[in-house]
């Protein structure tokens, strides 16, 4: 095995199945207050950490890297176009998430980028990301997003999942820990 492939696929993550990542954001509507909490004063479980928990996580999918996926990889990805998997092409390497996130809105849209993003990520650093990085999470709304900032700087993965545990359940918070790196 090259390096290259070692690489890759020590950066492939696992992730629940499509049905999984449905969450609720904590927005309008929802019954939540701003800090996440329901009328009665507990944390807010997110639908898709509860839906996980019940069947065991489901069917695993995994991440492509954008850095090394493939052509024919790219365009197995559901929503993915000629133009989107050129641009991913011509945009390597990427060092952030936001310059993905660039790429592919400029070339398939904003609603049809957000939507590979359950397959297709490059993780974002905890202790560096932006809001705007932070939000392109799947079922990541403004609310969540304040949490993950509010704890900076993460020292380890363990207290990423204690003080985001605060505020959704051990599967939902599993599911996000995918998508970020303490690198």
């Amino acid at each position: 095995m090259t390096d290259r492939h070692a690489r890759r696929r020590a950066r492939i993550l696992l992730v629940p199945s499509l049905g999984a990542l449905a969450c609720a954001g904590g927005d309008a509507g929802s019954g939540e207050t701003e800090d996440g909490a329901t009328a009665e004063g507990a944390p807010v479980a997110m639908e898709a950490g509860a839906a996980a928990a019940e069947t065991g996580g489901g069917d695993a999918t995994t991440f492509l890297d954008p850095n090394d996926a493939s052509r024919e990889e790219l365009e197995a990805v559901a929503g993915m176009t000629a133009e989107a998997v050129a641009a991913i092409e011509r945009g390597r390497p990427f060092a952030r998430m936001a310059d993905v996130h660039a790429a592919l809105a400029g070339a398939a849209g904003e609603e049809a980028a957000l939507s590979m993003y359950e397959a297709l990520w490059l993780p974002i650093s905890l202790n560096d990301a932006t809001r705007d990085e932070i939000i392109l999470i799947p079922g990541v709304g403004n609310r969540m997003a304040r949490e993950f900032e509010e704890y900076r700087p993460y020292a380890d993965i363990a207290q990423f999942r204690r003080e985001i545990g605060k505020y959704v359940d051990e599967a939902e918070v599993a599911r996000l820990e995918r998508y970020v790196t303490l690198d």
